[in-house]
């Protein structure tokens, strides 16, 4: 049976996945940590808000940036490449010979693969990429896309503990904003343990608890603040 693999190398899933589980546990965190100093619901959102947007931009910058790097540096080393394979093909022929050797294939058996791939020069670079570099060249991702789906993760992993507060206020906000985040966070944990091919119950439970320990600790620490100030 012909299976099919998932983009893994680009970054748009990879920036989906931890901007909202990111969005979730960061803000959940600064929503409840404001809230055991003040449970005063104009503070609460404007706090939220403010969280969603900083945090967003944050993200989506970082891998906008991170991604754009990486693009860059496998680029230079695909030139880099590129200009070996021009002027060097005998050694780079004997180079992927080499490897195909220490792969398991007979040295005479490795010559003729190595030179067979070698005769056009796109597919050598494409190789050489592979079996040196280790990367696809085909698949080096948009870092502009990266972003975009960082943002719009992150906002939507932010949003999801605001809710209560939109028309809410006191302990019921409180209680609401941190079973939504954990909820939630446990949900992205199960979509996780889908895409991972692990076990569902046991990533949706380590994502609780990441949750609820920021949580728990937050609001303690926002008490204490809220206290002393007071």
């Amino acid at each position: 049976m012909v299976h099919r693999h998932r983009n893994i190398q680009g970054g748009t899933a990879r920036a989906a996945v931890f901007g909202v589980s990111d969005g979730l546990v960061s803000n959940v965190a600064l929503i409840l940590g404001i809230a055991g100093a003040s449970t005063d619901p104009t503070i609460v959102r404007v706090a939220g808000v403010t969280g969603l947007m900083a945090g967003a931009i944050s993200m989506a910058a970082g891998e906008y940036v991170s991604l754009k790097a990486q693009a860059e540096l496998v680029e230079r080393e695909l030139a880099i490449e590129r200009t070996s394979i021009a002027e060097n093909p005998e050694a780079e022929t004997a180079e992927l010979a080499a490897i195909y050797v220490e792969r398991g294939l007979a040295p005479e058996q490795a010559k003729v693969v190595a030179a067979e791939l070698m005769s056009d020069p796109e597919v050598a670079l494409d190789v050489h990429a592979r079996e040196e570099l280790g990367v696809d060249p085909t698949q080096l991702g948009s870092p502009l896309a990266a972003a975009t789906v960082s943002f719009l993760a992150f906002a939507l992993g932010s949003f999801v503990p605001l809710i209560p507060w939109l028309g809410g206020s006191g302990t019921g906000a409180v209680w609401a904003s941190a079973l939504l985040g954990v909820g939630a966070t446990a949900t992205v944990g199960g979509m996780l343990a889908r895409l991972t091919e692990r076990s569902v119950v046991r990533t949706a439970i380590r994502q609780m608890l990441v949750a609820g320990g920021s949580c728990v600790a937050t609001y303690l620490i926002g008490g204490i603040l809220g206290a002393s100030v007071g």
